[in-house]
Formats: C-alpha cells, structure tokens, sequence
C-alpha cells in the first residue's frame, strides 16, 4: 500500500467517524431542539408525566394568584389551550398579565406544569431604532407596531454632524 493510498483511508476513516458522532449528537438533541412548546401542543400532544420541557405562552388575565412563601399561580394560554402553572420563587420584574413568558419545568399527573424557572419575554412591539429604521427605508415599517421605540428614539436632526463626517472621512482613508 502507498504512502498515498494510506493518508486517503485515514482520512475517510476519520470523516465516516465524525460523521456518526454528529449523528449520535443531533439524534439525541433531537427532543431538546424545541425553544417551547405552546399549550395547543401540550394538550395535542399529550406530553407524558413528568417530562421536563419548555412551556411559553401569554399569562391569562385574572389568573395569578399569589400564596404564601413566594407561591404563584397562574395560567398561560395561547389563545387555543390553556395550561395551569405552579411556581416557587421570585418572578421575573417584567411578569404581569396579558405578557408573554417561558416557563422551564415538568407536567405532574394532573396536568399542572410545576416551573422551576420563569422568564418573562419583553414587549414584542420593541425595536431597536436600526432595525426600525431600516424598515422605514424599505418601506417595510408597520404603523403602531414599536410605537415606544420610535418614540424614545431621538430625531435625525439629534445626531451630531461630525459624527458623520467623521465616519465618511474614516471611511475615504
């Protein structure tokens, strides 16, 4: 066998490896890939006793209901299926009815989730002015959708003009 010959089985040898390790690696994720699973989901899919996954949703309005010891229950919804949660601790400072949020925990027997984790996502309306921006130039932009971005962001006319002098002068060098 050439010297040649050996380097080229070595290397599919190492390729055929790396390929069924990636295999192994995306077919044991494959359960996990999920960012969340809404409520429609969990009561289609029937999801089994505790399993541990992500559940993300609205908070109902009028479900939270606060006990003893930093105890809260709540409902999250997606307008299609409701799910009941139970949670211990410290919600996060952007929790609060008709908000969008993810939960981390299992589903007990009786169909409560019990979280372990809350997080509660920021207002789907924000934009950063970049973004926002480049919508507007596109003629892309929605009215009424990052209303409060567009208005704490400052003007054109605020800009400092040497900052874009200074940017094109950079840029001509």
């Amino acid at each position: 066998m050439t010297r040649k010959s050996r380097r080229l089985i070595l290397i599919a040898a190492c390729g055929a490896v790396l390929a069924l390790a990636l295999g192994l690696i995306l077919s044991a994720m494959s359960g996990s890939i999920v960012f969340f699973r809404s409520p429609a989901e969990v009561a289609t899919q029937g999801v089994a006793p505790g399993t541990r996954f992500r559940l993300g949703g609205l908070v109902t309005e009028g479900s939270v209901k606060r006990g003893p010891d930093q105890n809260v229950e709540f409902s999250v919804t997606d307008t299609n299926a409701t799910v009941p949660v139970q949670y211990r601790g410290l919600l996060p400072d952007l929790f609060r009815e008709g908000q969008g949020i993810v939960a981390e925990g299992t589903l007990d027997a009786g169909g409560v989730f019990r979280a372990d984790t809350v997080l509660a996502k920021h207002d789907e309306n924000y934009m950063p002015r970049e973004v926002a921006d480049a919508l507007k130039a596109q003629g892309r932009w929605q009215e009424g959708a990052g209303k409060e971005a567009a208005k704490e962001a400052p003007k054109d006319a605020a800009k400092p003009a040497s900052a874009d002098a200074t940017l094109g002068q950079r840029s001509e060098r």
